[in-house]
């Protein structure tokens, strides 16, 4: 297996007791998941991987999504907002409108 060139991580709102609880999921976290592997299929991104995480602790922004090795947390993440970070992430930048980090 090749080391992937991006990993993105989407807050699965999972709390100690292996609950979704957060507002990430409230919030449609869980269900972007399925949407982001299917863009990646589409726009042939087979150097990107995608995980769930447990609580980012960024719920108030929520859906949270992290871009590594970048270190891009971007929030409010929904499918156009992911259209956009995808988008960036081919070209070689990020998606300021959703960006939480700098």
């Amino acid at each position: 297996m090749q080391t992937p060139k991006h990993h993105l991580f989407i807050c699965g709102g999972f709390r100690t007791r292996g609950d979704a609880q957060g507002a990430c999921t409230k919030k449609g976290s869980l269900s972007l998941v399925q949407y982001l592997e299917n863009e990646l299929i589409d726009r042939d991104l087979e150097d990107v991987v995608v995980s769930t995480t447990g609580c980012l602790k960024m719920c108030d922004r929520g859906p949270v999504l992290m871009v590594y090795p970048q270190g891009d947390w971007y929030g409010n993440v929904d499918e156009d907002a992911l259209d956009e970070i995808l988008d960036a992430l081919e070209e070689g930048t990020t998606a300021d409108e959703y960006l939480l980090t700098k």
